[in-house]
This record gives structure tokens, sequence and C-alpha cells, in this order.
């Protein structure tokens, strides 16, 4: 019996179909990682600073009470807080020594500034370089808070207070 044209016609027709979606395929899935990427390196830069913001919130409060003068253990507060951003290339690069931490205080209040760097994928990282500062180690996240740690109708200085209550 010979195979009627009907049906090789059917079959290599079927084989066309299963080829075409792997070819869809082939293209889709580039595409979402692609998407997903895009989508994924924002989200570990936007981590990153929320960590930085959230360790010279607390350490500002700390550094307008602190009563000797050396910021030292605030600095290290802020380094022991910064060990929760992983040390992957699109979090943070340069590990611990990378960290710049600067503390400033006046009378009524304190500025802390943490400097670290990320370095995104080539495609984001264009794009990142574009709006925000770059140098070499890669693109510059920085977080700047200031804390006013008393009202200015408050009078004397912290050690006055100190003195009253002590």
């Amino acid at each position: 019996m010979t195979s009627s044209p009907r049906s090789r016609t059917s079959s290599s027709s079927r084989g066309g179909v299963r080829g075409q979606a792997t070819v869809e395929a082939a293209v889709l899935l580039p595409s979402l990682m692609l998407l997903f990427a895009l989508l994924l390196e924002p989200a570990c830069m936007g981590y990153t600073l929320v960590v930085m913001r959230s360790a010279a919130s607390e350490a500002a409060r700390a550094v307008t009470t602190d009563y000797d003068g050396d910021f030292e253990d605030c600095r290290q507060f802020v380094l022991r807080r910064l060990e929760g951003v992983p040390d992957v290339p699109l979090f943070h690069v340069g590990g611990a020594d990378d960290w710049d931490v600067s503390i400033e205080r006046g009378e009524r209040d304190a500025t802390l500034v943490v400097r670290g760097h990320a370095r995104p994928l080539p495609l984001m990282g264009v794009v990142a370089s574009a709006f925000a500062e770059s140098d070499e180690t890669g693109v510059v996240l920085s977080a700047r808070v200031s804390v006013r740690s008393r009202p200015a109708w408050l009078g004397g200085s912290y050690a006055d207070w100190q003195k009253v209550w002590g």
C-alpha cells in the first residue's frame, strides 16, 4: 500500500508546527530572561541603598548623643550593618574596604554619608552610568542622612543637660 499524498502533507505539516514552536521558544526565552534581568538589577541596587540609608539613619541618631566625640564606634556600627549587603557585583563591589562612611556633627545635628560601589550587568550599567555617578570601580551608590538631635528652642548643650540629669 502506498500512502496518499494527503497523509504525507498532514504529517509534514505537524513537524513544521513543532519546529515553529521551537523557534518561538528560542526567541521568547532570551527575551524573557533579558526582561527579568532588567527588572532584577534595579531591585538589587535598591536593596543596597535601603540598607545603606537604614544604617546611616540609626548611626546618625547615635552620633547626635555620642559623648566622647570619637565616632569610630558609630562607624563600626555602620560597617557591621552593611555586612547585610551581599558582596556580589549587582549589590556591592570591593568588600568591606570599599565602604566609605563620613560622619559630621554640629552642635544640634549630625550628617552621615555612606558610599559604596555596584557593578551592574553591561546593559543596565550603561543606563546607570548615564544617570548616576560612576568611576573605574563601578556605579557609585550614596546615602546621605541628616538628623537634628535637639530642637532650636531647647537651650544649653548636651553636656549641660547631662549635668542636670546626671
